[in-house]
């Protein structure tokens, strides 16, 4: 059993992580379909939500097929913080989520982000602070440090919790790494392994199929895997992850067709929520991914990612359920 606060799991939970322009409503519904446990909405800037900026306040849509599900917001102003995790409470998740690990200059620029994993005053203040202007359990996503001279997450993890924080995902790679070489999830099992720490501990970096996180999960013994990239183009690795976990079998990827049935209801949803013209645009990311691997994808892909037309795409995506393309033995979706 995982307890965050009074939200409990009673299995091994899979976390969806919260990622720029993908974990929107319409990619965490499909997540969810495939038995993601628990999301987490995009980053949200906290200067965006305190002026009630149009792209920040639209992401704290939540809708109750996703629960439950955290808010995740970034920002370095303590005030900003503050008053941005009360606007996000009133949207009513299950957990606000605090990111103190995006590695993107645009926000470390800001000394947001990973860039406070420099000064961890600043990030137990934020934390203490927020804990105590919201009821609603606060967690917080972080990375081992700034660089590999700097790794304290040991410490880091320990006094989150003193501060109230009730859980913790840690991305296992420093900023300097970005999102390059191996994430080194000997520093999870080392924050498990310290006697003082209660509080969840979630793994993240690396788990890209059932084997791996059934490998990850045993070895360095985290309370639950967060899926990111992973997902992209393929949620329902999630239901593969547990089916392997409790088989040990894999499960045979999507047909060609299922995943088109798949892409066209995620297509459908980005229509239904962002309308026409940024449904289409926002979809184009997602296609090389969905169909990652099958000889002869790329003209079809090219027109996907060029077609404005929704009625278009949809014909294009017909189209392709008659190729009968096969992937390519190489290829590892």
């Amino acid at each position: 059993m995982v307890k965050i606060g009074s939200l409990v799991f009673n299995n091994f939970p899979l976390l969806l992580a919260p990622m720029e322009d993908v974990s929107d409503p319409p990619f965490r519904a499909l997540c969810k379909q495939f038995g993601a446990d628990l999301m987490f909405t995009e980053f949200i800037s906290s200067e965006g939500l305190i002026r009630n900026a149009g792209k920040s306040t639209q992401k704290l849509d939540i809708y109750d097929e996703e629960r439950p599900i955290g808010i995740q917001i970034f920002g370095a102003d303590l005030n900003a913080m503050i008053k941005a995790a009360e606007i996000a409470e009133n949207a009513h998740p299950e957990l606000i989520d605090i990111n103190f690990g995006c590695p993107v200059k645009k926000v470390v620029r800001k000394n947001a982000g990973a860039a406070i994993l420099k000064d961890l005053d600043k990030m137990l203040l934020l934390a203490s602070e927020i804990v105590k202007r919201v009821a609603c359990p606060v967690t917080v996503k972080t990375r081992l440090g700034w660089d590999q001279n700097s790794v304290r997450i040991v410490e880091v993890a320990e006094r989150l919790q003193d501060c109230g924080i009730k859980a913790i995902t840690i991305h296992a790679r420093t900023r300097s790494q970005m999102y390059k070489g191996e994430a080194d999830w000997d520093w999870i099992k080392r924050v498990k392994d310290n006697p003082r720490l209660k509080i969840p501990v979630f793994g993240n970096g690396d788990i890209t199929n059932p084997q791996k996180a059934a490998e990850y999960k045993n070895k360095y013994a985290p309370d639950g895997i967060m899926i990111g990239r992973a997902s992209i183009g393929h949620p329902w690795i999630f239901k593969q992850i547990k089916h392997y976990f409790t088989t040990g079998e894999l499960l045979s990827e999507p047909s060609l067709n299922e995943r088109i049935a798949v892409c066209k209801e995620h297509l459908n949803r980005s229509l239904e929520w962002k309308g026409e013209k940024l449904g289409v645009l926002e979809m184009r990311r997602h296609y090389a991914n969905y169909f990652k691997g099958y000889k002869h994808i790329k003209p079809f892909r090219n027109r996907l990612v060029t077609t404005d037309n929704p009625e278009q795409v949809f014909a294009i995506l017909n189209e392709l359920s008659h190729a009968g393309l096969m992937l390519s033995t190489t290829s590892n979706p």
